[in-house]
């Protein structure tokens, strides 16, 4: 007997959405069978007109955790992945106390946050110019990846420099690790600062002109080229523009080990947002032109991407609005960078992209499920509904309609660039190995998430 069936679902497998029944045992894929087979089971879920896609895998989210719990802590954030249809959260070192760059901090935070976790869990390891030697101990300790900025970054954590993301690149190669980078050129940023604070301009529009794609793109030809030379995996986070994304194109295109990222936000909203609305829509990169969402969503059609992610980067109302690191913010450059998305970014994303455009279903997955759990060495476990895999399962009212409001959010802060988007297509059941994580946008009462080591 088995323990859950799903039954007359449009399951989104690799050649498309076919009505089959799901059948669960111990936490895992244990048989798709015939819409009309029904064998016996504890538990029936009726699942007529509805997807059952693949839990989403987040590949980038910063769930501050532990140390910076004001901005946002495992609780909360894995609450609102699990309501979101985010079965899996790849979180990230920094905004950690102290950031996660040793096996031994690795350690004290599994300690601290596993018994939070609503969902499954993995771990980027730290990479900062201080922690080379550490970096082999983090990767047999079970982190699947290391991150690293090669651009401005937030006090607790240090950029690199382009000779030391070589070395690093080197020596993570060496070990068959895989290498993350914030692509985006800190001397071009800096030097855009400085001289648009000296001609007076402190709009929106002049810290968008500040993260030209330029930067952007020439960070990211420097790492596909680093990855070339040394041979070592690597991993473009949250690219903002169609530029950045042909690069990778044309690197996968050529052989290079390299994947890359998106994110909800990119898909959905464009610079006329942060002109208009301002400090909840910064972010870095920064919103693109609208003509620029389009094109990146041909690249999602083109299975480019290795995740649609959320880029999670919570903050207070006063660190957005009226104080950042104890001074008084001022311009919009001294305003917290970041977007809160975790539990509204698979279901923008699907109906941005199925519903508005017209992206099917099995590619939107592909995205956000199978690409990521390769990419980040968990497929096998994660990343599709068939035999074997664990039972990590999103099912989706394609008809639901759908409006972000704050009081829904599980968020520790209930503030979000999503909050007032409408759209159509609603995650009603999220499962994880079987159990129900979140169901009809409430999380379950009790955290039934696990750290999750490479396959």
């Amino acid at each position: 007997m088995f323990d859950l069936l799903i039954l007359n679902g449009c399951v989104v497998t690799p050649s498309g959405a076919v009505r089959q029944n799901v059948a669960i045992k111990d936490g895992k894929i244990a048989a798709l069978l015939d819409s009309g087979v029904i064998p016996e089971a504890a538990e029936c879920i009726d699942a007529a007109g509805k997807y059952v896609f693949p839990g989403a895998v987040d590949t980038h989210a910063h769930l501050n955790d532990p140390g910076y719990c004001w901005r946002e802590d495992y609780e909360h954030g894995t609450k609102a992945a699990a309501v979101g249809g985010y079965t899996t959260v790849i979180d990230m070192p920094l905004q950690n106390e102290p950031a996660m760059t040793t096996a031994e901090i690795m350690n004290t935070k599994l300690d601290c946050v596993s018994k939070n976790a609503y969902v499954d869990f993995c771990l980027w390891g730290g990479l900062v110019p201080s922690n080379f030697g550490d970096l082999k101990g983090l990767w047999d300790n079970g982190v699947v990846a290391f991150k690293s900025f090669i651009g401005p970054v937030s006090p607790d954590y240090a950029t690199l420099s382009y000779g030391e993301a070589l070395d690093a690149m080197k020596i993570i190669a060496g070990f068959g690790g895989k290498a993350g980078f914030h692509c985006e050129d800190p001397s071009i940023i800096r030097y855009n600062e400085a001289k648009l604070k000296r001609e007076g301009r402190t709009d929106w529009r002049s810290f968008l002109d500040s993260r030209p794609v330029s930067a952007e793109t020439t960070a990211t030809y420097a790492i596909i080229e680093a990855a070339r030379e040394t041979g070592c995996d690597a991993h473009i986070c949250h690219v903002s523009c169609p530029e950045a994304a042909e690069l990778v194109k044309q690197a996968q295109a050529a052989g290079i080990k390299i994947t890359a990222e998106t994110c909800s936000h990119y898909l959905t909203f464009t610079e006329d947002d942060v002109i208009k609305n301002g400090a909840l829509f910064k972010c870095a990169p920064p919103l693109r032109p609208g003509q620029d969402v389009e094109k990146l969503w041909g690249y999602v059609k083109d299975r480019v991407f290795s995740g649609i992610a959320s880029d999670h980067s919570p903050c207070t109302y006063d660190e957005k609005f009226n104080e950042l690191l104890g001074s008084k913010i001022e311009t919009p450059f001294d305003v917290w960078g970041g977007i809160s998305g975790i539990q509204s970014g698979f279901m923008a994303a699907f109906s941005e992209g199925c519903v508005k455009r017209g992206i099917a279903p099995e590619t939107l997955a592909y995205a956000l499920s199978e690409s990521p759990a390769r990419a980040f060495g968990i497929w096998g476990r994660k990343g599709a509904i068939a035999t074997g895999f664990d039972a990590d399962i999103v099912i989706i009212d394609p008809d639901a309609e759908w409006e972000i409001k704050a009081e829904d959010l599980q968020y520790v802060n209930k503030i979000s660039a999503f909050i007032g988007l409408k759209g159509k297509g609603l995650p009603i059941l999220t499962l994880v190995r079987g159990r129900k994580a979140a169901e009809n946008g409430k999380p379950s009462d009790t955290p039934c998430g696990a750290f999750v080591r490479r396959v």
